[in-house]
């Protein structure tokens, strides 16, 4: 590497992040950076500042956005809704008696005294009931996907601008301060022009495969069924598909839209693009056939287009159940000028620019030639390219949030604050669509055997 070379890169690197002291002064290879949250605290508030919530679905999700959001000053759960009893009982054990408790998610999003509406029951009801709780003056928190069928995505748009309510979707990568200094090393071109990304997110257990717990007591006296069901197809109970209900078509979007709307919104957000415009996917059921009707492993190939942001470059996507190698989640974009790679808490940036002058020696037609022809081609060969580029290691950099850092955390925040007259939401409904859509598309594609064509601009499949 050049000298100019290294000190442009280095340039790169830092700009802008001396003067905010993230960076020391002096750099040197495999510097290590510790990110800093820069997202709104929320420390004192009058009563009148309280932003109570009520939740709908109080599963895994449920619990889990309803601790988070109470660990936020001024946030209050006043009510939650459920169709087993005993995740009723449950939500009063821990967060208490004075909750109201209902199984008809209308007499939750109907209260006055409720300000934000959380949605986290099974995918086929996204839509519907984020509607309805715009429609009552609601401002809402939709686990993802957005929606369980690509046709549904347009009405939630719709419904979001009519109403003028805060609409963010679940997907916490979004607001990360990892992926949001990623975007900005990416936009700073330190990898030069993206060429390829590679996004995987892999699990080996059998919770991560959705073999949830299934209660003893489950039946039809403690599960509403008939109201699960919704519009989904008629049939008789089955505290199976109720319990694990990702698992089939009729409630849930498979690995893709469990999985796949994760690496979409984390790659939309650093790549601030609007999507892809090409989608297949293939993939099976090769080790979880416990009678879901999904597949355990998809594999999608996408275009995407040139935009004012990025070049055209392609994406490989991956997500399997049977990864023995314990699985976990990366993104790996490759540039003309090196690679950035995002897994976890973490981003590693190397750059290792590519050489434009043809190599010679080592494992090469060359060493086929006769030796005097070697030495003639050798000479040549510095004559015609004195300055060619050879390889060397690459000069390497990492960014870490700091420890007890949330991105959950961070997306509730920016939700709050939105509520609250803030900035807006960066996963409103077109976003969450955006991210999505091309999840959905990935199983019409895996089903159909057929490429599915994607307007990124329309949020629409283009026949």
């Amino acid at each position: 590497m050049s000298n100019k070379n290294r000190r442009s890169f280095l340039q790169k690197l830092s700009g802008g992040l001396i003067g905010l002291g993230l960076l020391p002064s002096h750099l040197s290879a495999a510097n290590k950076v510790e990110l800093i949250d820069t997202s709104p605290l929320f420390q004192s508030f009058s009563a009148n500042d309280t932003i109570r919530i009520g939740c709908v679905g109080m599963g895994i999700m449920g619990f889990s956005n309803c601790r988070t959001a109470l660990s936020i000053p001024g946030v209050e759960l006043v009510a939650v809704c459920d169709l087993y009893d005993g995740h009723l009982a449950h939500s009063k054990e821990v967060f208490g008696n004075h909750l109201f408790t209902t199984r008809d998610y209308r007499e939750l999003i109907n209260r006055a005294d409720i300000d934000a509406v959380i949605i986290a029951t099974s995918d086929h009801w996204h839509d519907k009931i984020s509607i309805a709780a715009m429609e009552a003056g609601k401002d809402v928190y939709c686990e993802k996907p957005m929606v369980h069928r690509l046709e549904e995505g347009h009405a939630v748009i719709a419904a979001e601008k009519k109403t003028g309510r805060v609409f963010q979707v679940g997907s916490q990568r979004v607001s990360s301060i990892v992926y949001h200094k990623a975007k900005e090393l990416f936009e700073s071109g330190v990898i030069g022009d993206l060429v390829l990304a590679e996004v995987w997110y892999d699990r080996h257990s059998a919770l991560g495969a959705w073999q949830y717990s299934i209660p003893t007591d489950a039946s039809p006296e403690t599960v509403d069924w008939e109201a699960f069901l919704g519009d989904a197809p008629k049939g008789p109970f089955d505290k199976t598909r109720f319990f694990r209900w990702r698992n089939y078509q009729d409630y849930g979007t498979g690995v893709a839209g469990d999985l796949y709307v994760h690496l979409f919104s984390g790659l939309h957000t650093i790549l601030s693009s609007l999507g892809p415009e090409r989608i297949y996917a293939s993939g099976g059921l090769r080790y979880w056939k416990d009678g879901r009707d999904v597949p355990d492993i998809i594999l999608g190939i996408y275009d995407y287009p040139q935009t004012d942001t990025h070049p055209a470059f392609n994406l490989q996507l991956r997500s399997n159940f049977v990864d023995g190698g314990g699985g976990g989640s990366k993104f790996r974009f490759v540039g003309s000028e090196g690679v950035m790679e995002v897994r976890g808490r973490s981003i590693m940036l190397s750059q290792r620019k590519l050489p434009k002058a043809p190599g010679y020696g080592g494992w090469d037609t060359y060493n086929t030639f006769s030796e005097a022809q070697q030495k003639e081609y050798e000479k040549w060969y510095k004559a015609t390219y004195p300055k060619e580029f050879r390889m060397q290691g690459p000069k390497e950099m990492t960014y870490s949030a700091p420890d007890g850092y949330s991105d959950s955390h961070a997306h509730w925040m920016n939700f709050l604050s939105a509520m609250r007259g803030g900035p807006r939401v960066i996963e409103d409904a077109s976003f969450g669509l955006r991210a999505a859509g091309p999840s959905l598309a990935s199983n019409v594609s895996y089903f159909s055997k057929e490429v599915v064509h994607w307007d990124p601009v329309g949020m629409k499949v283009v026949k």
